[in-house]
């Protein structure tokens, strides 16, 4: 298993605009791939996450905000929300560029991730239904599994617990969503 060494950099102001669009374009792209020019899985704005979405998720408090670089280039990036008090964390986002997939990228800034937090118990993510890169780097490589707690694959009949913020026409509403239990 590949794995490229990353640096997570705190996300600047100045770079905030090209963050939302390069990780619009990531999710896009895996969606264009998956439904070639099929509009369903995408919001009003052709975007499979919004950008009311990103700018709430880099606004948080709780969250944090990194670009991924290597070799002093940007290449993705990661939002987490960190929990001080539980430990139960959650990886609101993880995108790499397209043109940079499969060089183990995206597993190197997990690994990167888990060193800047080792205090973690557990951490929690969600993917569209339809990313089956995501879907076996979460399981395959990261050691995520599926949760078998709460529903596993999230429908527009069976709504994601908790979420009540969700914007029905805001891409899409079928997600798996994952745990990976550290301690």
């Amino acid at each position: 298993m590949k794995n490229t060494k990353v640096n997570l950099i705190p996300l600047s102001a100045d770079d905030r605009e090209q963050f939302i669009i390069d990780n619009q374009w990531s999710f896009k792209h895996g969606a264009l791939i998956e439904f070639g020019e099929r509009d369903d899985h995408v919001d009003f704005e052709g975007e499979i996450i919004s950008r009311k979405t990103i700018e709430h998720c880099i606004d948080d408090p709780n969250n944090e905000t990194y670009r991924i670089v290597v070799d002093g280039k940007n290449v993705g990036g990661v939002i987490l929300k960190i929990d001080k008090e539980t430990n139960h964390n959650h990886l609101e986002i993880l995108f790499v560029s397209p043109d940079a997939h499969s060089r183990g990228i995206g597993y190197g800034a997990w690994l990167a991730v888990e060193a800047l937090h080792p205090e973690t118990e557990v951490w929690e993510t969600c993917t569209p239904y339809f990313e089956k890169r995501n879907i076996h780097f979460y399981v395959n490589k990261c050691g995520f599994q599926i949760d078998q707690f709460r529903c596993e694959y999230f429908n527009p009949d069976h709504a994601m617990p908790d979420d009540d913020e969700h914007d029905p026409d805001e891409g899409p509403d079928e997600m798996f969503r994952f745990i990976k239990i550290m301690k």
